[in-house]
Order: structure tokens, then C-alpha cells, then sequence
């Protein structure tokens, strides 16, 4: 990431980091995921696209259809890039640095 793309994700007005960054075209993109897949995700937990949860053909519970499985799969996939990049922060930040 650049440190232009780290100062987007510092909100001044929160002191936790976003978990985005703003891309050369000023679109909001979830760390972990392309342009593409931010606003899949996006839609699909947003509800505009309706969810069913199916019931499992053994019985045992429920399971969640295609757009579920989908919006878990990008949830995951930007939740494993996130804890890195965090990972990876608190590694580069200087010795003796206290917020407090």
C-alpha cells in the first residue's frame, strides 16, 4: 500500500483505521478486494439482492443460498486481508509508539 492509500484509511475523526482504501478513480474499495468484488459485496449485504435460506436436505438446520454463500465468501476473503494488513501495520509502527 502507499502512504497515500494508508492516509485514506485513517479517519481524523475515529481512531480506528477504515477498512478501505480510495483508489485512483475515488471509489471506496474494501482492502482485500478488487473494485469489482467491493461492490458485490457491497449489494449483497446491503439486501438489494434477496437472500433465502434453504432448508438443509439431511435435516439438520438451514443453509444459506448462492448470494449468502457469495457474500460470506468475499466477507472472509477481505476479513483474512484485513487482519494481515493490521498484522503488517503494528509491525511497521516504531518502537515506543503509544497512543496513550
Amino acid at each position: 500500500m502507499t502512504g497515500s492509500q494508508v492516509d485514506a484509511i485513517t479517519d481524523p475523526t475515529n481512531t480506528a483505521p477504515r477498512r478501505y482504501f480510495v483508489d485512483a478513480g475515488g471509489r471506496r474499495v474494501l482492502i482485500g478486494l478488487t473494485p469489482e468484488e467491493t461492490f458485490e459485496f457491497e449489494r449483497l449485504d446491503s439486501g438489494q439482492v434477496p437472500g433465502e435460506v434453504q432448508a438443509a436436505s439431511d435435516g439438520r438446520g438451514l443453509r444459506p443460498d448462492a448470494g449468502e454463500r457469495r457474500r460470506l465468501e468475499l466477507y472472509e476473503k477481505h476479513e483474512g486481508a484485513w487482519k494481515a494488513w493490521m498484522a503488517q501495520s503494528r509491525a511497521e509502527r516504531p518502537r515506543g509508539f503509544n497512543l496513550y
